[in-house]
Order: C-alpha cells, then sequence, then structure tokens
C-alpha cells in the first residue's frame, strides 16, 4: 500500500514539472510573438499608406482597355499646344537684353527687335486659351474615363483655372514680364532726344527793324532724322501710346518757337487793359506788334505747319493738325492776338483810330495765312479769337470814326486854350483827317467801314469817308469862331485866332486834306491870320511905343529940368505897361516856329527902333538914374521879345492822351502831344 502511494506520488511531479515545462515553453513563444507583432507594426503603417499611390498606380492597369489605348493620342494633342506657347515664351525673354540696350545704337534693329516681341506677345496671346483648352479637354477625358487618380486630376483642374483667370485678366498680366512696356518707354525716351536735339530756336536780334531778317527761314529737321520719328511713331502707334508721342512732338517744337520769340522782347503781350489808360501809352507796341506776328506766322508758325506734316502725314489730317494748333496755341498765337484785343478794350481816343487800322491791316496782310495754318476744326480757339478780334478793331474804328463829328460838336461850348495855343482838338483833327485820307490809311478805312455797314445791311461809298470828314472840318470852323469870341481879353482872342488860323493854313497847304478843302479855303484862313495879326500888335505892343512921346522935350539950359522930369515919366510908364505885357504874354503859346519868330520879329520892328532912338536922344538925361528909368538896355529889350511864345519844358513831358469818348482838352499842356505841332 506504501509502495502504490510512492508510485502514485512521484507521477503527480512528474505532471507539474511537465506543465511547468509546456507553461515556459508557452510563456517564450508569447514573448516571441509579441516582439514579432512590434516589429510587424510599422510596417503594416508603411503598407497602410503606400495603399493610395499603389492603388493609382495600379487604376490605368484597371481601366478600359480601348480608353488606355486611346489616352496617349488626346496627351499628344493636348502638350503639343503648350509645348508651342512654352517655347514663345522662352523665346520672349531670350529678346530682353537687346531690348534693353539703347535704341540709338541701331535703331533699325532695336524696332525690328521690338516688333518680333510684338509678334510673339500676339501669338501668346492668341495661343494660351487654346492651350488651356486641349488640356482641359484631356483632364476631362482621364477623368471621365477612370484613367487618372481623382487626386491628381484635382491638382490638373486647379491649376487650369488659375491659367484661365490670368487669361482673363490681361490687362494685370504680363506674359513678358513688362518687357513690351520697357522697351516703349526707352522708344518715347527717344523720340523725346532726336526731337530735342535736331531742334535749336532761330538766330535772331531783337532789333526793331525785323523787315531785315524777313529772309531767315526755319531750318527744317534733316530728313534722316524725320525718318526716324516716323519709324519710331509706327511702333508707338501699334501699342496705342500716340497722344503720348504727340504730348512730347509739342511739348519740345512749341518750347523751341517761344525759344526763337524769346529774342524779340515780346513782355508787351502781357500788358492788361487796367495797365495803361490809352492806346498812345503803347503806341509803340502796337508798330512792333504787326512785325513780330507777320514773322512769328510767316516764318516760326509756317515752319511748325510744314513739320508736323511731314512728321505725322502717315497719321492722318486730323492728328498732324491738331497737333500743330496746341504748338500754336501753347507757343504765342494767344499771346498775339490777345494783345489785340486789349488795345480794342481800352479807352476810345482819337489816336486809337489809327491804331485799330494799323491791327486790322496787319490781319489783313495775313489773312490768307491764317485761313490755311489755322482753318482747320482743331484751332477753334484761335479762330474765335482771332474773329472776336477783327470784330472789335472793326466796330471800335467805325464807332470812333462816326462820333468825330459828334465829338468835335460837344467841344465848341468848352472854354478855349487859356494860353491863346492851337487846341488839341484842332490839332488832332486836322493832323488825323489827313492821315485817314492818306494812302496809308484811306484804303484800309474804307474797307473797315464797308464791313461794318455790311453787318447792319447798309451800302457803303466812298464819298461818305471824304463827305463826313469835310463836315468835321466845317465843324472845326464853328468851333473856332465860338471861341474867338469867348475870351474876355480882346489881345489874347486876336492871339488866340492868329494861331489857329496859320495853323489851318500852314498844316493842311499841300496836304491831301487841304486839297479837298480847296485853295480858296486855305486862302481865307491865311488872310484871317494876317487880319488877327495885324490887329493883335495895333492893338498891343503897337501902343507901347507911343510912352515914349518926344513932346515937350525942347533940350535948352532953361528947360532940361523940365525935359528929363518928363522923360522920367514917359519911361516909367512905357517899363509899367512893358512888365505887364510881357509878363501876361510870356505864358502865352505860340508852338509855331515860323509864326512865333516871324511875329516876336514885327513886335521888335514896332518896339525897339522907337526905343533905341528915344534912349540915345534922352538917355543922357537920365544917366545917373539909369537902372530905375532906362531899365532896359537896346540889346536886353530885344532879347525879351524874340523869347515871347516859347513852350515851356514842362511841356515836352509825358505824352498821355485823355479818354476821347469824354472831352479832347483844350489844355495847354495836351497840345504838344500831336505830331502836328511843329517847332
Amino acid at each position: 500500500m506504501a509502495d502504490s502511494g510512492n508510485v502514485n506520488g512521484d507521477s503527480r511531479i512528474e505532471k507539474l514539472i511537465s506543465a511547468r515545462k509546456s507553461l515556459k515553453l508557452s510563456l517564450e513563444k508569447s514573448k516571441s510573438l509579441g516582439l514579432a507583432l512590434e516589429k510587424a507594426g510599422p510596417r503594416l503603417e508603411e503598407i497602410s499608406q503606400r495603399l493610395p499611390s499603389l492603388e493609382s498606380s495600379v487604376r490605368p492597369i484597371r481601366a478600359d482597355k480601348d480608353a488606355l489605348a486611346a489616352v496617349g493620342g488626346h496627351i499628344n494633342r493636348a502638350v503639343g499646344p503648350a509645348a508651342a506657347v512654352l517655347k514663345v515664351f522662352d523665346a520672349v525673354h531670350g529678346l530682353e537684353k537687346s531690348l534693353l540696350s539703347d535704341p540709338r545704337n541701331d535703331l533699325p534693329g532695336y524696332l525690328s527687335v521690338l516688333k518680333r516681341l510684338e509678334e510673339a506677345l500676339r501669338f501668346l496671346a492668341n495661343n494660351c486659351g487654346l492651350a488651356i483648352q486641349w488640356l482641359e479637354d484631356i483632364v476631362e477625358y482621364l477623368q471621365d474615363n477612370a484613367v487618372a487618380d481623382d487626386r491628381y486630376l484635382s491638382n490638373l483642374k486647379k491649376s487650369l483655372e488659375n491659367l484661365k483667370e490670368l487669361q482673363n485678366d490681361r490687362e494685370k498680366v504680363q506674359l513678358d514680364g513688362g518687357l513690351l512696356e520697357a522697351a516703349l518707354d526707352k522708344l518715347e525716351n527717344e523720340f523725346r532726344r532726336l526731337l530735342t536735339e535736331n531742334s535749336a530756336p532761330l538766330p535772331m536780334s531783337s532789333s526793331p527793324s525785323l523787315g531785315e531778317q524777313a529772309c531767315i527761314a526755319p531750318s527744317p529737321l534733316p530728313v534722316a532724322v524725320i525718318h526716324k520719328l516716323q519709324a519710331i511713331l509706327g511702333r508707338l502707334i501699334a501699342n496705342n501710346r500716340l497722344e503720348k508721342c504727340i504730348s512730347i512732338y509739342v511739348e519740345v517744337r512749341s518750347s523751341n518757337v517761344r525759344a526763337s520769340l524769346q529774342a524779340l522782347n515780346l513782355d508787351y503781350l502781357e500788358i492788361s487793359v487796367s495797365e495803361f489808360n490809352d492806346v498812345q501809352s503803347i503806341e509803340g507796341y502796337i508798330a512792333q506788334w504787326g512785325k513780330h506776328l507777320e514773322f512769328a506766322v510767316k516764318h516760326l508758325f509756317e515752319a511748325e505747319y510744314k513739320l508736323c506734316n511731314d512728321v505725322f502725314e502717315r497719321i492722318g489730317l486730323g492728328v498732324w493738325m491738331g497737333c500743330f494748333a496746341r504748338i500754336a496755341a501753347q507757343a504765342g498765337i494767344l499771346a498775339f492776338l490777345q494783345f489785340g484785343k486789349t488795345v480794342t478794350e481800352s479807352k476810345k481816343d482819337p489816336i486809337k483810330l489809327l491804331k485799330l487800322l494799323d491791327i486790322f491791316a496787319s490781319l489783313n496782310k495775313l489773312r490768307l495765312d491764317f485761313n490755311r495754318l489755322f482753318g482747320g476744326g482743331a484751332c477753334v480757339e484761335i479762330q474765335n479769337l482771332t474773329r472776336d478780334l477783327i470784330k472789335n478793331v472793326i466796330e471800335g474804328a467805325a464807332e470812333i470814326f462816326w462820333e468825330l463829328l459828334l465829338q468835335v460838336e460837344l467841344q465848341r461850348q468848352t472854354p478855349p486854350p487859356a494860353d491863346g495855343n492851337v487846341p488839341r482838338l484842332v490839332s488832332i483833327i486836322t493832323d488825323y483827317s489827313n492821315k485817314l485820307l492818306g494812302d496809308d490809311y484811306q484804303p484800309i478805312l474804307a474797307q473797315v467801314l464797308v464791313i461794318h455797314r455790311s453787318w447792319k445791311r447798309q451800302k457803303f461809298q466812298e464819298r461818305l469817308l471824304i463827305s463826313e470828314i469835310l463836315n468835321i472840318m466845317k465843324a472845326i470852323e464853328l468851333n473856332l469862331e465860338t471861341w474867338i469870341k469867348a475870351y474876355d481879353d480882346p489881345t489874347l482872342s486876336n492871339f488866340f485866332a492868329m494861331n489857329t488860323h496859320w495853323h489851318l493854313y500852314k498844316h493842311l497847304k499841300g496836304t491831301k486834306l487841304g486839297g479837298l478843302l480847296g485853295d480858296s479855303w486855305l486862302r481865307d484862313h491865311e488872310q484871317y491870320k494876317e487880319y488877327y495879326s495885324a490887329i493883335f500888335l495895333r492893338d498891343s505892343w503897337g501902343k507901347l511905343p507911343g510912352h515914349l512921346s518926344r513932346e515937350g522935350l525942347i533940350l535948352f539950359s532953361g528947360g532940361r529940368a523940365t525935359a528929363r522930369d518928363l522923360v522920367k515919366k514917359r519911361l516909367k510908364k512905357f517899363n509899367e505897361v512893358f512888365d505887364e505885357m510881357y509878363s501876361k504874354q510870356s505864358s502865352w503859346i505860340m508852338l509855331d516856329r515860323e509864326l512865333r519868330e516871324k511875329t516876336c520879329q514885327l513886335i521888335v520892328q514896332t518896339v525897339v527902333p522907337v526905343y533905341r532912338s528915344y534912349m540915345q536922344n534922352y538917355g543922357p538925361l537920365v544917366e545917373q538914374e539909369s537902372t530905375k528909368y532906362a531899365k532896359y538896355t537896346v540889346q536886353k529889350l530885344e532879347e525879351m521879345l524874340m523869347s515871347l511864345y516859347q513852350p515851356k519844358p514842362l511841356r515836352y513831358g509825358s505824352l498821355r492822351g485823355r479818354q476821347f469818348s469824354g472831352k479832347f482838352g483844350n489844355g495847354m499842356k495836351d497840345i504838344r502831344r500831336t505830331t502836328s505841332a511843329v517847332m
């Protein structure tokens, strides 16, 4: 029993040992499996990540056999246009070095390269859209036939959408990276350089005698330069830069014309109406204006007109005429016309009539030139200002002329000159009537009056002009009669009458106005002068010798004292009367030298011989008191009488006139403003 127990115990131990070994082995296998699983995890993750790409790679194999066979042709047709576009795009960037160089080194070569760039850009503009369409077609095919991966197709679609947006927004996108704009900027700079370096102001003098320079002709741009400008214009116009070219051209050429005119000292063109009171203050400028305007039109603007035609003739009439109009306006033609308009707006004065006729003559002389140069639609501003100027000139001249008679009649009630001088009205009217009838002004005035009356649907006959001037002279005579009677002092009245009648005779004899008035009219005024001269001498200086009477002067021993008293008394009276007359008449004026000298000589002949004889015979009686009674020597007396009626130095000052529509003025200061006042 004991043995069977031992046997059973040993059997259980062996089983336990066997179970332990089995558990140990299983544990070791579990550890090995755990280690294997730990190592397989990353590999599985890697396989998981590679599965999509593997799936994409396997997809074409899984695609339809016919679709897979046709995909190659579709791809080739899509890639062909795209490859051509890329090839041209690469060629565009190959032109960069040439187009960023200076065009002046080889202008024809530069223009040729630029033209190639334009052609390449046109190709790109026309074919980029086509290439995109082909690419869109192949993407659609790949998608429809499941030949490509969806993610891949999505990326392709996004890229094509971006290309289409760029294609539709050409204004912001530059396929050449701005190369074309840079090249065009260089061409514009070359256009400006060619103009600037070949444009030079005319060498001229500011001398008023501009007629000596009439043969000067502006040197045109060399033919080779014009051809270069035209070639540059061709490329710039093709790229919508015509207006920029015109702006450059106008800027350079108008500046050149202004520089040419600077030597003529044209500052006077800027004078405004408020800066002068009458035409007389700028009379000299008006004469210069006509010469300067003629020179500017016939030489400077004529040259610019031809040059604009030469440079822009291939573009069209409207372009080059518009270009010339801008040059003319900026260079100064408007300033010339505005100056003339300013003259027409100044105060009215008789001298203004002649100046307006001068302006009309200058404009009429240039009428054909103005019509040809400024007749186009582009010169509307110049045309309007010219029309306004001519209208103002004609209306102003006609108004002044037809008002002359009325203005003369209005002056009749004004007082005559206090110094007995010839009234300014008489001087002006006789002088200007003569000028208006002269060969220089009569045809112009007649033309002005014809135009003015035609505007009013009235006819004009030249006889009307003659009749009007004769009526004016009749009014002058009536004024003269009224003024002679207006003096309170009869002596001054006679002096004034002698002065004025002589002026009418002398200054109209041998003139066209004098011829119209007739010899009888002239002789009448000559006789009036002689008549009033005789009365003047008789009633003034002719009475002076009577104070030197010899009556009662018996020189014997008993009567010497009586004689001395009489001589003293008579010399004292003579001196008093002489001083009074001399003092009063020394302020009187006689401008005409011939009349003044003749009158003074007659006075001397009337007074001095009697005074000389008297002093020779009776002067010794008062020689002890000579300074009191023998106040003047014969020589001194003669010098004083010969100095009478001289214009005062003050009267040679300003030549400023008065407003014509008011009063001519009879003041002594005004008379010396007229050209008829001969010393």
